[in-house]
């Protein structure tokens, strides 16, 4: 039985495909101040910055909360 998540803005989006549109939409410099990681902060790159947020459940839930308040935010201005 599949489960349908219609108000779960995170549901069928991969975690590279919330790193693509953060950087796209704040750039490094600012993903690194709203989140202080040293992989955006130090040479940063799509896949340095996957493999440590995948290892890593604190990192992770603060770059989903971004993209969610992302999100939300970019609604509203619509």
């Amino acid at each position: 039985m599949a489960s349908e998540q219609p108000n779960n803005p995170l549901h069928g989006v991969t975690l590279e495909m919330i790193l693509r549109q953060l950087v796209a939409h704040y750039g490094w410099a600012e993903l690194g101040r709203q989140i202080e990681i040293r992989c955006f902060n130090s040479d940063p790159s799509i896949s340095s910055s996957l493999k440590f947020l995948r290892r890593t459940p604190w990192a992770r839930e603060r770059v989903e909360s971004l993209y969610v308040h992302t999100l939300r935010t970019t609604a509203r201005q619509v």
